[in-house]
């Protein structure tokens, strides 16, 4: 380990975590860490380390990233006077160390607990959080807006705006887009470039082989700088001549150098790459550029998982690695024999169909190893797409493969799907191409809270023309919809399915379902209950107990399509005169429910229906059975509505019998 151990004591009765250091136990905000003396940052950085080591070997969170970040954090709230001056956090996985030094050090016991702090930042939670991060790529465009914003309001003092992006996040298209655009205004951003080589897998592309290449001249750029403000003093350039100056300058060091620099090309100063790890050099270029005029990028290069031995050697396991032994790295598991998780379950089936059909290619985005298309790209290397963090892209490949006879497979997270839908849209549903969207992690996702969380799929597909939309109640159905696209010549399908382990249920070779038929699991008179995915085993649940309970009477019907709904089911449904209820792990704002609703009121039934699922709001972290019990679909919810619909039905019936 670079730093011993703080103590942890993790494990004892009644422990809120690891004690901090002599240093960081007396910063409660950036304004402490400010009164310490620059020889004495390094003491704080380790003392950072020792205490996530400490609390994320008993709390789980993201490890790797944050460990890498801790110099950088530690630097920006010395140099910066935040929060008035702004820091903009790309996804947030490496912001632990920010909420540290933030005022949160006593509460991250609470890291992405139910009431608890967030695993990202979030601006209701924080000051110091200036804007919600989650999704990768979008901290330059925020920041630049931030950084026009002061401008504009001719704010006093200046206000400093930095954005910090990942090696691997401005891969993605919007970072490009607030690149180009930061160009092209007239706004004095810093954007540091947090370059570990790493997102979750390995990176991808030729912009991380580029950076990974990059180099520069600290002291051809100080020359330049020193340069070009002497000139300004001689009064022979000007502030508005800057950006001709700069293409000149840019291309004379291109020529002599033997070199192009991406970013400089774009007119955005340069500096770097320099060592991420070294907390007063940071700190000192920092304090030479942070005056600058005009858009700049410092390129720092570090380590994920630095100071903790097995996560520098094996960054992507280490990302998020659950529970862990902080004195040897050994992962510790709870030893339950628990069902093949969805993703595993995913996995192997694409890879069986792969064998039967050679056009079957697999895509993802950054996630080979969190959708396990990784094992796809163990059988079929050449037929398996890590595109980086470009979803609207991996889409529209996807398209493209398919307009040529492919057979694509895209495996991308529900929430970061969500980026790509006009891609989905234009590029192909309009074109009615055979691409299979898998959606892993659809639903409540648990601690990683409202920025990850699959709600709103059901409802952004059930609109697009020609998608077929479904969802598996277990992992044998999961295999039966995959084996059922591989056979759709008809159009885009997408099949949704949760994070986490599937059901206790004996396998079934897989069978091709017919499209837009459900199934009934249970018969009854007194009500009846609509489910769509894994939700199937609650509704189970639930009935039983009030079968038990109360006596009453339910019929289950798993729709396993929400678009084509199975009308032969609703119709029946319908006729039964029964009340219904419906339950999905999704939004209720037209999702299955409302698809219900919208049938039966467009073929004439006036049928009272209750719709189960997540509220209109964003759910903040909890464990998936946490928040499931809050929205009221877990099985105990489903049944308390159950026995309420009966009294009241039986009230109803009383009263207007008398």
């Amino acid at each position: 380990m670079e730093n011993e151990m703080a103590s942890t004591d993790t494990n004892s009765p009644g422990s809120k975590g690891p004690v901090a250091g002599p240093l960081l136990s007396k910063i409660d905000s950036p304004a402490d860490l400010r009164k310490l003396r620059p020889e004495e940052l390094p003491q704080v950085c380790g003392e950072i380390r020792d205490f996530l080591i400490g609390s994320l070997s008993s709390n789980p969170g993201h490890f790797a990233s944050s460990m890498g970040a801790v110099e950088l954090t530690v630097a920006l709230h010395y140099v910066f006077n935040t929060p008035y001056d702004r820091i903009v956090w790309d996804v947030g996985h490496q912001a632990y160390g920010h909420k540290l030094l933030t005022g949160r050090r006593d509460r991250f016991d609470t890291n992405r607990k139910l009431g608890g702090l967030s695993g990202f930042p979030n601006p209701d939670e924080s000051e110091y959080d200036t804007f919600a991060a989650g999704h990768a790529s979008n901290s330059i465009s925020a920041a630049l807006g931030m950084a026009v914003a002061t401008s504009l309001k001719k704010e006093t003092p200046e206000r400093n705006v930095i954005a910090v992006i990942g090696d691997a996040s401005i891969s993605g298209g919007l970072a490009f887009e607030g690149l180009n655009n930061a160009a092209n205004s007239n706004s004095d951003l810093l954007i540091i470039l947090n370059d570990n080589d790493m997102s979750i897998d390995r990176n991808v592309g030729s912009l991380n082989s580029y950076l990974a290449h990059l180099t520069t001249s600290k002291g051809y750029n100080n020359f330049r700088y020193k340069i070009y403000h002497r000139l300004r003093r001689m009064g022979l350039v000007s502030e508005r001549e800057r950006g001709k100056i700069l293409r000149f300058n840019n291309s004379l060091k291109s020529l002599l150098s033997d070199k192009q620099n991406i970013f400089e090309g774009l007119n955005i100063r340069y500096f770097g790459p320099f060592d991420g790890h070294d907390v007063n050099r940071i700190v000192g270029v920092l304090n030479d550029i942070k005056d600058m005029k005009g858009p700049r990028i410092l390129h720092l290069c570090t380590v994920k998982g630095k100071g903790f031995e097995p996560a520098e050697k094996d960054p992507a396991s280490w990302h998020a690695p659950g529970k862990f032994d902080p004195g040897t790295g050994a992962k510790i598991k709870d030893g339950k024999e628990l069902a093949p998780k969805y993703q595993d379950v995913f996995g192997e089936m694409l890879v069986d169909l792969a064998s039967r059909d050679d056009r079957v290619v697999g895509i993802t985005a950054a996630m080979l190893s969190g959708t396990s298309v990784a094992r796809l790209a163990e059988a079929y290397p050449e037929r398996t797409f890590d595109v980086g963090i470009s979803e609207g892209h991996a889409v529209t490949f996807a398209g493209g493969l398919a307009k040529e006879g492919m057979r694509p497979y895209v495996a991308i997270y529900s929430s970061f799907l969500q980026r790509a839908y006009d891609h989905i849209i234009h590029d192909v549903a309009l074109q009615r191409l055979p691409v299979t969207f898998c959606l892993d992690r659809a639903g409540l996702v648990g601690e990683d809270g409202a920025t990850h969380h699959g709600a709103f799929d059901l409802t952004y597909l059930r609109s697009i023309p020609g998608m077929i939309v479904s969802s598996p109640r277990d992992q044998n159905y999961l295999r039966h919809l995959m084996l059922t696209s591989s056979l759709n010549n008809d159009g885009p399908m997408a099949i949704r399915y949760p994070r986490g382990n599937g059901e206790n249920v004996p396998d079934e070779t897989p069978r091709a379902l017919t499209v837009g038929r459900g199934e009934k699991l249970a018969s009854g008179t007194d009500l009846t209950i609509l489910s769509i995915g894994p939700v199937a085993s609650d509704v189970t649940a639930a009935i039983e107990r009030a079968r038990v309970e109360t006596g009453v009477s339910v019929a289950h019907y798993d729709m396993i399509f929400l678009k084509p709904l199975d009308e032969v089911i609703l119709d029946e449904v319908a006729k039964s005169g029964a009340p219904v209820i419906t339950v999905e792990d999704g939004t209720l704002e037209g999702g299955m429910g409302s698809a219900v609703v919208d049938w039966l009121a467009d073929h004439g039934y006036s049928l009272p229906v209750t719709r189960l699922g997540i509220p209109d709001r964003f759910i903040a972290q909890g464990t998936p059975r946490q928040l499931k019990a809050m929205c009221g679909f877990d099985a105990d919810g489903i049944y308390r509505t159950i026995v309420s619909l009966t009294q009241k039905r039986h009230e109803d019936c009383y009263s207007g019998s008398r």
